[in-house]
């Protein structure tokens, strides 16, 4: 096994998606068990997305799937990749994750991102729009200070004041700045864009300043990964998102995961090929030997800490086969 992979932490992003012929109810039992998995192989974080409004997405309450996650587990860490923070008071973000670490101490993970909806339609029932996101930074610093009971609001959080719960910053846009200007850790994506994300990551330890949160540069690449006995069959599990990516593209919507052999069948137009040939481009996929060869080559080229492997498939049961193999690859240690 590589020593730049052993050293090398490795965590799961589950968005939650439907699958069709599977309601939302089913995919957010789904996230529970995938995070039951990821402990019992011993990945260190399992963290939850949020999304409105998106029809093949049901995990629209990030903190309250997070709550159900770490309620059904013991060890592995818990949070969000993230919570969107111009959706949200900062104060109610405060309070609910201080209610997180108040019952699962030590634990939980507070990841934010700037994010304001997949819609126009979706920002204008949540009460913002586009231009929400400008004020990310102001709005990340409001929430750090309900932490450090430093609000000048004369209010408190309740439980949240005087607790530690380690916040991340999802780059989007802006974001690697921010992170950087705040002193606090990077989860930057995609893997597969991989001359953006290095830029992003240079910009990153370039402008990084040291806080009460954390001392040095700390770098989360994100992006999927599939690991199986064959190259062509760790590719088929990248095929329904693929195609949902491209759907989304061309129709406005995400549709339910469907299984690999529908969408080889389907007839597409020109731009919904092309787009879904690009999305099974460059993505980390192979037989064991070949993803670890990659890996070690995208954590050398990022000095990355952290991988978080946010793979999403129609193929539940191949997608805990590519976890083990990603396991076994990453040298992980299996919980007790």
């Amino acid at each position: 096994m590589s020593s730049v992979i052993a050293a090398t932490r490795f965590s799961v992003l589950d968005r939650s998606r439907t699958r069709e012929g599977h309601d939302g109810s089913e995919a957010l039992r789904d996230t529970v068990r995938l995070a039951q998995e990821a402990e019992a192989l011993g990945y260190h974080r399992f963290w939850v997305s949020e999304h409105h409004g998106v029809p093949g997405v049901a995990g629209s309450a990030p903190t309250v799937l997070a709550a159900a996650v770490a309620a059904a587990t013991r060890t592995i860490r818990v949070g969000t990749g993230g919570v969107m923070l111009p959706n949200h008071r900062s104060l109610v973000v405060a309070e609910q994750f201080g209610v997180l670490e108040s019952l699962f101490p030590g634990r939980i993970d507070m990841g934010l991102g700037r994010s304001v909806g997949f819609t126009d339609g979706v920002r204008k029932a949540l009460g913002h729009d586009k231009h929400d996101a400008r004020d990310f930074a102001a709005q990340l610093s409001e929430l750090l200070a309900w932490f450090r009971g430093t609000s000048g609001t004369g209010v408190h959080a309740r439980p949240a004041e005087g607790l530690t719960v380690p916040p991340y910053v999802l780059a989007v846009g802006e974001g690697a700045t921010i992170a950087a200007e705040a002193g606090l850790p990077l989860v930057i994506g995609d893997i597969k864009g991989r001359g953006k994300m290095l830029r992003g990551i240079e910009t990153y330890r370039g402008a990084f300043r040291p806080s009460p949160w954390l001392a040095e540069p700390y770098v989360m690449i994100a992006g999927t990964v599939a690991v199986a006995g064959s190259e062509e069959e760790a590719r088929r599990l990248l095929i329904p998102e693929a195609w949902s990516m491209a759907y989304s593209r061309t129709h406005g919507t995400f549709p339910p995961l469907p299984p690999a052999e529908r969408v080889e069948a389907r007839a597409m137009t020109d731009k919904e090929r092309d787009l879904y040939e690009s999305g099974l481009r460059g993505q980390v996929h192979g037989t064991p030997e070949q993803v670890a060869d990659e890996l070690e080559r995208v954590i050398k080229e990022s000095g990355a800490q952290e991988v978080l492997v946010t793979t999403s498939t129609y193929d539940r049961a191949g997608l805990s086969r590519s976890l083990r193999h990603l396991a076994e690859v990453a040298g992980l240690t299996p919980a007790a």
